[in-house]
């Protein structure tokens, strides 16, 4: 059968093409995709080419279908899955399989988020990385991939009892949290988890250097929200303090903070998040550099005496994604706080080059859509003239201008795409 794909040929050379899928095998499974959010992890992907350790070295001869955060409908199922799959289940999947480096998204031909249709493999399905979904919406399952990202940081994160050669994983209930770069989709994310798990932190502190974002930050993720749920969230915007280390620091009372995260590879960012770790402190550089040889100055004095770490974190384990879909579903927390625009598969290509250029948070593409990348903000203005997107800003106008199950049916019914 026919697909269309954005597919990648080499650094800087993403292609939407349409071409032949073969006939799945007895030990495959054919999926109809119909939403992907695009990652910056794509761009990166798009920059580095074949420098990227995760994508094959033939890739210009096979070029492999982008996008990893996707969802959709079982279509298809060969003989060894039929009696755990069914056609017209909606699916779930984790891209990153354990033990390898290879992924959907990043090394496939045939199996990708930017695509109509895609084969899922036999090694991804024995990996446990695919299974049935039961939400109604699938966006939520493409929002989980980067929720299970977040949730991977929060656990990676570690801290040791000064008498005992112990590594208690997570971050430390009761801590001080810094979310450095914390107003775009993933620190949203993040801000989102600190509230809903277990091992809350006594504050959250979100730096930012952009006034907008700190106001719709606030907007989606309240401090009076965070208050009822026991944690002090703070949002601050370094740009406009004259000793930001300090000024940080006395957020804490002095202390420092006991869990960092930076979400933004920048060489003075990561100086300053090591800088303001308390004692037995961890940073976690989240946020992956493009650079292969990034770095940044820290203190190794206060690694020796302070048992101050760094330690980096990326992708996700299944039970995170999972988690991620679960609390999703009970309402723990609003992956939607993510989402900014929306736009069809047509809409890929320019979006994935120009990602950094894109303000705003997550680009959510349907992939049997031909729409152009809209924000969600210009619903209202665009209504004015046009009933469907008149009817789109009704729908995301009941749950504070986030994307919703609603507005995801409006869609797909307007584009004949259910």
């Amino acid at each position: 059968m026919k697909t269309r794909a954005v597919r990648l040929y080499g650094a800087n050379d993403i292609r939407l093409d349409e071409f032949e899928l073969p006939e799945i095998k007895d030990d495959e499974i054919l999926v109809r995709v119909v939403s992907d959010s695009i990652c910056m992890s794509t761009y990166k992907l798009l920059k580095q080419g074949t420098g990227h350790k995760r994508c094959p070295k033939d890739v210009a001869e096979n070029p492999i279908i982008i996008g990893h955060e996707f969802a959709g409908d079982i279509v298809k199922v060969g003989k060894k899955w039929q009696d755990r799959y069914k056609p017209g289940q909606k699916f779930a999947q984790q891209p990153a399989i354990p033990g390898q480096m290879e992924s959907p998204g990043y090394s496939y031909r045939y199996v990708g988020g930017d695509t109509e249709y895609a084969i899922i493999p036999n090694f991804i399905i024995e990996a446990n990385c695919l299974w049935t979904y039961e939400g109604d919406a699938y966006f939520m399952a493409s929002v989980a991939e980067p929720m299970c990202c977040v949730i991977c940081g929060y656990k990676t994160n570690y801290h040791t009892p000064f008498d005992r050669y112990q590594h208690v994983m997570g971050t430390l209930k009761g801590g001080n949290v810094l979310i450095l770069g914390g107003c775009g989709p993933m620190g949203l994310g993040a801000i989102s988890y600190g509230l809903a798990f277990e091992n809350k932190p006594k504050r959250i502190v979100v730096t930012e250097i952009n006034d907008e974002r700190i106001h719709r930050a606030k907007e989606v993720i309240s401090v009076e929200e965070a208050a009822a749920k026991g944690v002090e969230l703070i949002y601050v915007n370094t740009a406009k303090m004259t000793d930001q280390k300090e000024e940080l620091l006395a957020l804490t009372e002095g202390h420092g903070y006991d869990d960092v995260f930076v979400y933004i590879p920048n060489e003075k960012v990561c100086t300053l998040g090591n800088s303001l770790l308390a004692e037995d402190g961890c940073m976690n550089l989240f946020a992956g550099p493009v650079d292969p040889n990034f770095s940044a100055s820290v203190n190794l004095y206060n690694c020796h005496y302070l048992r101050t770490r760094i330690l980096g974190s990326t992708g996700g384990s299944i039970d995170d994604m999972k988690e991620a879909i679960e609390r999703a579903a009970k309402g723990d927390f609003n992956s939607a706080v993510m989402i900014t625009h929306v736009g069809g598969l047509n809409a890929v290509v320019d979006t994935t080059k120009n990602l950094p250029n894109v303000p705003g948070g997550k680009k959510l593409i349907y992939t049997h859509v031909n729409m152009p990348l809209t924000a969600i903000d210009d619903f209202a203005e665009l209504g004015k003239t046009d009933p469907f997107y008149k009817e789109l800003e009704e729908a995301v106008a009941k749950t504070n201008h986030l994307w919703n199950a609603e507005a995801e049916k409006i869609l797909l019914k307007h584009y004949n795409a259910e």
